[in-house]
């Protein structure tokens, strides 16, 4: 993949690119290596993208996605591994999805919910993992339940389980786990949305941002990003998009 030194320079100006890894996301990032480094799906992205720019690649780490969105613009990296949502658009240009996520809600078996319209009511109260992406498009999209956020997706959990909460929304794939391992609750079956994990780029960088789309592209077409999923075991949790 060709690459011009204007896109180079705009996408990494100090010769190294600089990649924000959300570390809170155990879909996408697994673990660290020996030396530290994260891994798992996210941080080889970031891989393929300073591979294809022929540079060397330094991770910036964040224990939370909105302190990843927060350090946009600030010059503390210059690519962010983060899931798109109209909220954080202000402050990031965002590439396409290189995997899908699904979010769904989880029920308790007595509950009298059965699609996703009926927990948007008054009196219904349902945990997140604050500034996730489903948190923001709860916001944007429930008007009449009561959103109570927790610092993490374990600590959301929890809320749950403690029985503070009606209704839990998370990460498919996680809820999941809690399905197998719990009785008494169920999933409702349908995603309320599925959360498209993107790279994002500070604004005004459409030549870089078409780029990364190319890289992304390539990675889908030749196979690359299905033979890292199997590699991670998330070939059955996320979804590849088809371009």
């Amino acid at each position: 993949m060709t690459v011009s030194r204007a896109v180079k320079h705009q996408l990494a100006p100090s010769g190294i690119l600089r990649a924000g890894i959300n570390l809170s996301n155990f879909l996408l990032v697994s673990g660290s290596g020996p030396d530290g480094a994260p891994k798992g799906i996210s941080p080889d992205i970031a891989r393929r993208v300073a591979n294809a720019l022929d540079l060397p690649l330094e991770f910036v780490t964040f224990e939370r996605p909105g302190k990843l969105a927060d350090a946009a613009g600030k010059n503390i990296w210059d690519i962010g591994n983060i899931a798109f949502e109209v909220d954080r658009a202000h402050a990031i240009d965002f590439s396409d999805p290189y995997v899908l996520i699904e979010a769904n809600f989880l029920v308790r078996d007595s509950a009298n919910f059965h699609t996703n319209s009926d927990i948007d009511r008054p009196g219904i109260s349902i945990g997140v993992s604050e500034r996730s992406a489903y948190d923001l498009w709860l916001c944007n999209n429930f008007k009449l339940a009561r959103i109570v956020r927790s610092p993490s997706i374990q600590m959301s959990h929890a809320l749950f389980f403690e029985n503070k909460v009606d209704v839990l929304a998370s990460l498919k794939p996680k809820l999941l786990e809690e399905t197998e391992n719990n009785e008494g609750i169920r999933l409702i079956d349908e995603p309320f949305t599925a959360i498209k994990q993107s790279i994002g780029l500070p604004k005004e960088k459409q030549d870089s941002v078409a780029f990364v789309n190319e890289v992304i592209r390539s990675s889908i077409r030749d196979g690359w990003l299905a033979g890292r999923l199997e590699k991670h075991g998330m070939t059955s949790k996320l979804k590849v998009p088809v371009y």
